[in-house]
């Protein structure tokens, strides 16, 4: 109200009204599910790939000593400048996931590797002494120790993956997509736009958060009995 101008900053009722004329222009959902898939892909290859480097990593040190400074590189080095990087090796599609995918990997293999480290030796010595079977020591020891840190890791990387991904977007501008409108929203000078699209941005982010919660929870809740 004090600055008065939507240019530099927007008001609630200018987006909320903003936000309709989107949703009526615009195939809002075809573009949010383009984002969306890509994100995804992103997301869960690093999961699923910093799964399996930290258990490698957790059971041979040297492993553990190598990736440590790709890890911390891979951490450190500004989004940016891997989208310029990558935008030299893959096509603008698919630079968002590759951009997401960078970003969950050390964030899911430090935490999941922590959590493996912080294992009850004195478990995995009676289980080992007692010839208990891989998948038992998997079920009732591994999965209870790692599954905090994994959700935690999970809900921390999804919002840092829309972020990146929605990022690299903006700078490669693939057509279709969440960033091409968020750059046509800078190009315009459109702020009302640029915040409803940071407002669907948000709420698509919560709700992937929430959904691959309750998926990682069915899927390790299984192995508690």
């Amino acid at each position: 109200m004090v600055i008065n101008e939507q240019v530099f900053f927007a008001s609630p009722i200018d987006v909320v009204r903003r936000l309709v004329e989107i949703l009526y222009e615009l195939p809002v959902l075809s573009i949010f599910l383009y984002s969306l898939s890509r994100v995804l892909v992103g997301f869960f290859s690093g999961l699923v790939l910093g799964c399996l480097l930290a258990v490698v990593a957790a059971r041979l040190s040297f492993v553990e000593v190598l990736l440590y400074p790709y890890m911390i590189t891979i951490r450190s080095v500004p989004v940016a400048s891997f989208v310029v990087l990558a935008i030299l090796w893959f096509s603008s599609a698919a630079l968002s996931g590759f951009i997401s995918f960078l970003i969950v990997l050390p964030i899911v293999y430090n935490g999941v590797l922590a959590a493996l480290h912080a294992t009850d030796k004195q478990l995995n010595e009676m289980a080992r002494v007692f010839c208990v079977p891989f998948w038992q020591r998997l079920r009732c020891i591994y999965i209870p120790q790692v599954r905090p840190a994994l959700l935690a890791a999970a809900a921390t990387s999804m919002g840092l993956a829309w972020k990146s991904g929605v990022a690299a977007e903006l700078i490669g501008m693939p057509d279709g997509s969440i960033g091409m409108e968020l750059y046509h929203a800078k190009l315009y000078l459109d702020t009302p736009a640029l915040f409803a699209w940071t407002l669907i941005i948000v709420l698509g982010s919560l709700a992937c958060e929430k959904l691959v919660a309750a998926l990682l929870r069915l899927l390790l809740g299984g192995y508690r009995k």
